[in-house]
């Protein structure tokens, strides 16, 4: 039996009959329970009204999954629920490991992204920092695309599995019942079988944590990939304007060579999107989602301002909002008498760069990241993976983030790239290094102001985790 099935015409018939019955909506959280109860002893197994949806949609689920809900409703005889035609057989649909109920917001620009897909961008790119929510868009525009597409992924993250294109080439041909033969395993070869192969049938890949395919040096920058022949499939892909497959790339770093002229001349077919945090609407929806109602919708409220200094951060807030649920029995009241100092202490540097003028804060100690250990354990670590990364890269591009966390709110580039001049480093060096930082999303543009100075900030969760290693510089120098 296949790890994943989907219901038939037939099959879901018989299941409406039998909810009606039991007078039971189709996404009913009764009937959600009923069915999770039913997987309490399965590692894997978790129903939720996404996986209900997805089930009335006749698209594959977790067969563990599948069953519950045939039982749960009363349908013993769960296998005659099953389509098993062969165009339904050919079809494969990925589990979403990040995407699930508790998601809000986006939903202008998924309706924009998923017509893009849907018509002329071969290739999406959802570039942004760490947590900031691009796998979690990535496999919500999968289920707003979800068809007769054939559904592949691949998190390139995992150090120990195979990232250069000719093995992920041959994995990805032979998976989809392509034999290979030995000789004909040169990248040139698999770069033009896989070429045709996307151009011929409907592929949907996600490909997550880009950023681990990606290298570069001093002299030529950074962001291109480690394997030529990554970047030469892309344009090829790209070469090919009836190309039936679609790719959604996520990843921390700017691949460079979308910016190239190659890519440049099918600009057309590619599209890359920076995301930012959630808006104060959709921050809102977030946590009373998470039934956290807490005087929401006064300006001044504590949840509010939590929004607010975390920089609408997905992870963090739904790390946060998680963590007064588990840990506090829901009781925000005594979260924030806990907590409440950290995040007065960054809302009350943030009001006074923006009314007072005080940007500096050599002695900030902000702890948006670590205050207690879930945040360290779910978001600061991530983080700190990033800063470690752009450390054995580009030290050139640490010591100036490092530095300039010393600013509160967006100021003129200027003032960022005399850090660096202070401790040395010529025009150029300057410019590369806060070229680094553009190309990996670690700083925010603030546009122009009145003098027409460029200006550039930092997220809030960013600067937290700047000003520690900020210390750990000022020790390494003593």
């Amino acid at each position: 039996m296949a790890n994943s099935l989907p219901a038939s015409k037939s099959g879901l018939a018989i299941i409406d009959q039998a909810r009606k019955k039991k007078g039971w909506n189709k996404d009913s959280p009764i009937w959600i329970d009923a069915a999770n109860k039913l997987l309490q002893a399965t590692p894997n197994g978790s129903v939720s009204r996404s996986t209900l949806q997805r089930f009335w949609q006749k698209q594959a689920i977790r067969q563990e999954n599948f069953v519950a809900i045939c039982k749960a409703v009363g349908i013993e005889n769960w296998e005659e629920i099953v389509d098993n035609t062969p165009t339904q057989q050919a079809l494969s649909y990925m589990e979403f490991i990040v995407y699930d109920d508790a998601w809000v917001g986006r939903e202008t620009l998924i309706q924009q992204l998923s017509a893009s897909v849907n018509s002329s961008c071969h290739v999406l790119l959802l570039v942004g920092i760490t947590g900031i929510g691009k796998t979690a868009l990535a496999e919500r525009l999968v289920e707003e695309l979800r068809g007769d597409w054939r559904e592949h992924r691949d998190n390139f993250e995992d150090n120990n599995k195979a990232s250069d294109f000719a093995s992920v080439a041959q994995q990805w041909l032979e998976k989809w019942g392509e034999n290979v033969p030995k000789e004909e395993r040169k990248p040139e070869q698999l770069l033009r079988r896989l070429v045709r192969r996307l151009r011929e049938n409907r592929y949907l890949i996600l490909m997550d944590s880009l950023e681990y395919l990606l290298t570069g040096n001093e002299e030529e920058g950074w962001g291109d990939f480690a394997d030529e022949w990554w970047g030469k499939f892309f344009v090829s892909l790209l070469a090919e304007s009836d190309c039936q497959s679609r790719f959604i790339l996520a990843s921390q770093d700017l691949p460079t060579k979308f910016e190239t002229a190659e890519c440049e001349r099918y600009k057309n077919l590619w599209h890359c999107q920076l995301l930012r945090g959630l808006e104060t609407p959709e921050q809102i929806a977030l946590f009373q989602k998470a039934e956290l109602d807490g005087d929401l919708e006064l300006p001044h409220s504590p949840l509010r301002v939590i929004g607010e200094v975390y920089d609408g951060h997905p992870l963090a807030l739904r790390t946060i909002a998680g963590e007064i649920k588990g840990s506090y029995a829901g009781k925000f009241s005594a979260y924030w008498k806990d907590n409440s100092r950290y995040i007065e202490e960054v809302k009350e540097a943030i009001d006074e760069a923006r009314n007072q003028g005080i940007v500096k804060g050599d002695d900030d100690r902000w702890q948006l990241a670590s205050y207690t250990k879930v945040l360290r354990r779910k978001v600061k670590e991530r983080i700190d993976k990033t800063f470690e990364r752009l450390k054995n890269d580009v030290y050139d591009a640490y010591v100036l983030l490092c530095t300039a966390s010393i600013y509160r709110c967006e100021v003129q580039q200027s003032w960022w790239l005399s850090h660096l001049e202070d401790e040395g480093y010529n025009e150029e060096q300057q410019k590369d290094a806060m070229q680094t930082l553009r190309e990996r999303y670690l700083v925010e543009d603030g546009g122009i102001d009145d003098e027409d100075n460029r200006l550039v900030g930092q997220h809030n969760l960013i600067r937290s985790v700047a000003l520690e290693h900020l210390k750990q510089l000022g020790e390494n120098d003593e």
